[in-house]
């Protein structure tokens, strides 16, 4: 009290005055306007945006979101492999090609650009990875890949089997993000087959032979002459001859293990030797043989079981692709919705960073009216400065972010794009109706929609299907064969014969011709009928092989059961991580409510004097962590909400995505 009475009333009052007068700018710089929605930046912190989508299910969507979605997008080629075709003429000896790759971002992207930002909503992240992701680029692929072994083992060859794991190359995360395993890694234990390759019984059996009709030709010109040492067998001392030989094969197999050969031997023989009666001679011979595997290789299920397995595998890659699909949509909601936290951060961080600012100006003005303690300025620059600090470190993170959904949805790496900051423009999704629903509900969806259940039964039943080829190498080899052949002979007489007139004379046709009628009209046939049984006595390959093959069956129905198994607890999980998330954003919500009545009670209470400037900095500190962590906690229900749609299999159709649209690479249904 006696300090206070040296002091001027005067002064007193001028001091009173200014401290009234900054209270009251201070006051009009924090509060933002009404009008102003709190989750936006200040324009020389976070970049200019058009306000974000509170929620869609319930708010119409701003006036450029609506622009944004009804762009003309200008059309892409869709995704589309011919496969070849062996009818024509020639194609079966012809190479053929694919499509070259098509690495240009659709025109969807460009649409998206305003400004020099990215502007997009969930809808038009998951339409990108629809068309521009490269996981899913990757993977459309295997369906013609599929459709090859289909056409391969139409003609008997072995299925070679498609690969159906999920590929997620371009949608991992950044620094930091590691994952524990790698794709194709061992387990613990070391394979124990040759050289650490372990082989399946799937698909073995009897050898199944070609079922593609076969034509061969060969053909030669030969000449010999031979000295002979008397002329006792030939009739000359210096034996000439020259032959003209032409064979002609066919050969064609049948599902049924039936096989069919026809062979044509033509032959055109000429000499010197004046013991002939015809020269040159002409020969000629046919034959027909047919075959029919009886036990050890009959039957269809036996000889097509490779087809059978190929157009299983073409059902298990289309499954597998919805998969790919489920997953790649998935992963892009989960990076969009990181992108969404981040860049609420960032505007929060920004808020603080402002708010720290303008109270270390007013602060300055009072210090300079001796208004305030030195110390109080230097506590504010402090918070400045840390402030600052949290804003550098959350701009690095939304810059990551935006580096991940760009990489997820476009397919070049574009320097352009990649410096484009995004703007998400939905920050809430819409309700999901699964938090809801009772477990058993939830696990009836999962077991009905999800692919990797029909995918395990589908693997099953082609377990299941090879055991009966594998136990039909257990028979012993029985095969009946039928064989029927024409020949015939025939030639000019030959004007140097030596021999006798009835020796040199002869009735055989003198041309080709004749010696042609010959051969079909049975004037000298050969047939034949008989069997062949080939047993083995121990049959032990073929009997552990057997045996193998059934109990890789009694694992893939463990596989089966541990599946179902999983899928229950997966859903169960995913459950309550939603029902965790939820009760997180009810709880992040009320102590952001409070801290923003703290603060809102610390400016009026500063307005009247009884708090000071740093109070109010540190209710509002307080007020910015607690924003973060709501923004964390909706975050984290979003993607919790993203995940009970996988476990479920529902995200296809929760998201709106068309499994076609999927296919051909070209979202053609708004999602």
């Amino acid at each position: 009290m006696k300090y206070r009475n040296r002091i001027p009333t005067r002064t007193r009052l001028q001091a009173l005055l200014a401290v009234l007068l900054l209270q009251a700018n201070l006051a009009m710089a924090v509060e933002p306007p009404p009008a102003q929605s709190s989750t936006q930046a200040p324009a020389a912190t976070a970049p200019d945006s058009p306000s974000p989508t509170a929620n869609p299910a319930t708010a119409p969507p701003p006036p450029l979101a609506q622009t944004l979605q009804q762009q003309t997008v200008a059309p892409q080629q869709p995704f589309h492999v011919e496969m070849p075709s062996s009818r024509k003429p020639f194609s079966p000896y012809m190479p053929s090609t694919a499509p070259e790759l098509n690495l240009n971002n659709s025109p969807r992207l460009q649409n998206l650009i305003r400004d020099g930002r990215l502007y997009v909503s969930l809808n038009d992240v998951i339409a990108l990875a629809i068309e521009n992701n490269l996981d899913l680029a990757y993977f459309r692929y295997n369906l013609p890949i599929a459709e090859t072994d289909i056409a391969r083992t139409k003609a008997g060859g072995v299925a070679q089997g498609v690969n159906t794991g999920i590929v997620q190359g371009s949608t991992q995360g950044g620094f930091g993000s590691s994952s524990g395993s790698s794709a194709g890694a061992s387990s613990g234990s070391a394979a124990a087959g040759a050289g650490g390759i372990v082989t399946s019984t799937l698909g073995a059996g009897t050898a199944v032979a070609s079922f593609d009709p076969y034509l061969n030709f060969q053909g030669f010109v030969d000449h010999n002459v031979t000295v002979e040492g008397n002329s006792f067998q030939t009739g000359v001392l210096v034996f000439k001859q020259n032959t003209i030989e032409g064979l002609a094969n066919f050969s064609q197999n049948f599902p049924l293990g039936t096989g069919l050969r026809v062979n044509y031997e033509g032959q055109r023989f000429a000499n010197n030797s004046p013991y002939e009666a015809i020269n040159p001679t002409l020969y000629s011979n046919f034959q027909v043989i047919l075959t029919q595997h009886l036990l050890a290789g009959f039957g269809l299920a036996t000889n097509e079981r490779f087809m059978h397995i190929a157009r299983k595998n073409r059902q298990i890659t289309d499954l597998a692709f919805r998969a790919q699909v489920i997953a790649t949509i998935t992963q892009v909601e989960n990076i969009y919705w990181d992108l969404v936290n981040a860049y609420e951060d960032e505007q929060v961080k920004a808020r603080s960073l402002s708010f720290a600012q303008q109270t270390f100006e007013v602060d300055q003005k009072q210090l300079a009216l001796n208004a305030i303690p030195a110390m109080q300025v230097t506590k504010d620059e402090s918070d400045v400065a840390a402030s600052e600090g949290d804003l550098t470190v959350s701009r690095a993170n939304l810059r990551l972010n935006e580096l991940l959904i760009k990489n997820a949805i476009t397919k070049g790496d574009d320097s352009l794009i990649a410096a484009m900051p995004v703007v998400p423009l939905d920050l809430n999704g819409a309700p999901n109706p699964n938090s809801a629903k009772s477990i058993d509900d939830l696990i009836t969806e999962a077991e009905k929609n999800r692919p990797d259940v029909a995918q395990d039964q589908l693997a099953m039943e082609v377990q299941k299907m090879s055991l009966a080829a594998v136990r039909s190498s257990l028979l012993p080899t029985l095969d009946a064969y039928g064989f029927y052949a024409g020949a015939g002979l025939g030639g000019p007489k030959n004007t140097n014969c030596s021999l006798g007139p009835d020796q040199c004379s002869t009735d055989l046709p003198g041309g080709i011709g004749g010696a042609l009628q010959n051969t079909f009209n049975y004037s000298s046939p050969e047939y034949q009928f008989g069997l062949n049984l080939s047993i083995n006595l121990r049959n032990r390959v073929a009997k552990a092989d057997q045996f193998r093959a059934v109990l890789e069956y009694r694992q893939k129905q463990i596989s089966y059961e541990e599946q179902k198994k999983f899928i229950h607890f997966d859903v169960r999980n995913s459950q309550f991580a939603l029902q965790q998330a939820e009760a997180r954003v009810v709880a992040a919500q009320k102590s952001n409510d409070l801290a923003q009545r703290t603060f809102d009670i610390t400016k009026e209470e500063q307005k009247l004097g009884a708090k000071s400037s740093y109070d109010t900095l540190v209710a509002q500190h307080a007020l910015a962590i607690t924003e973060s962590a709501l923004a964390a906690a909706k975050t984290a229900y979003e993607k919790a909400k993203v995940d009970i749609d996988r476990a479920t299999g529902e995200t296809l159709q929760r998201m709106g995505v068309s499994i076609e649209d999927a296919r051909s690479g070209v979202a053609t249904h708004a999602p």
